[in-house]
């Protein structure tokens, strides 16, 4: 392995577990709230073990919380149009990953957001496989801990939204996404695809602002009308990916 392609790893490492840690530390907020929602201590952790992805753990705790077992049905329909997204995210990742059916079946649970977006910022496909590697496994630890930790301190701790955790979250994504905002239209995509969402919030059930401003975003991105006036990198100015032609 060349020097540069350790500083690659390392880099990857760095950022996995960077984002582990502030993400993780959202799951105290869940803990917490879904307590406060009804759940159980066991319930709370089985949700985290078991659905592992916070806008729809989020999701389906909120709307019981709101209806009771009543609202069950309308609770799993908006954890799992929130969960879609991660289908979206495997298709992406399968061929940065490699290696055959068991290589992607163990990668589906930590096939998340965070995982998703370390990966994809790294140079290497070796530095894309451990960002992402590092990052899944690290929030699914992490995770799993710390709704443990809000579940048991829900009650001493209060309202975790007063700490700020119900933003660490969104804060490291928003760190992900900044830097590759290098160019007219991948601004014009972002501003439109949160534009749409936040439009849509407050009148479609959860899940679907998140899916039509994907598709949003997937539109604008296709067109390029910001971006038909911007030359293609030279060669000497794309990164190598390994294993990739």
């Amino acid at each position: 392995m060349t020097g540069d392609e350790t500083a690659a790893r390392r880099k990857a490492v760095r950022d996995g577990l960077g984002v582990a840690v502030a993400t993780s530390a959202y799951g105290v907020s869940f803990g917490a709230l879904s307590v406060a929602s009804g759940f159980d201590v066991w319930q709370t952790c089985v949700l985290s073990l078991l659905m592992f992805t916070g806008g729809s753990q989020f999701a389906f705790i909120g709307v019981i919380g709101s209806g009771g077992l009543a609202a069950a049905p309308a609770a799993i329909a908006s954890a799992a149009l929130l969960g879609v997204r991660n289908v979206a995210y495997g298709m992406r990742m399968a061929p940065l990953l490699g290696g055959g059916a068991l290589t992607r079946a163990a990668a589906a649970p930590f096939t998340i957001d965070e995982s998703t977006a370390v990966a994809l910022g790294q140079g290497t496909a070796r530095a894309q496989r451990w960002g992402f590697w590092v990052t899944g496994i690290g929030i699914y630890i992490g995770w799993n801990l710390t709704t443990l930790a809000g579940a048991l301190l829900g009650d001493v701790l209060g309202d975790p939204r007063a700490y700020g955790l119900d933003a660490a979250a969104a804060a490291a994504f928003l760190a992900l996404l900044w830097p590759r905002l290098r160019t007219r239209q991948a601004i014009a995509v972002g501003i439109a695809a949160a534009a749409v969402a936040t439009v849509l919030t407050p009148v479609l059930m959860p899940g679907m602002p998140v899916l039509v401003a994907a598709v949003v975003a997937i539109v604008v991105g296709w067109v390029n009308w910001l971006g038909r006036d911007q030359a293609p990198a030279e060669p000497d100015d794309v990164p190598e990916r390994e294993g990739l032609p």
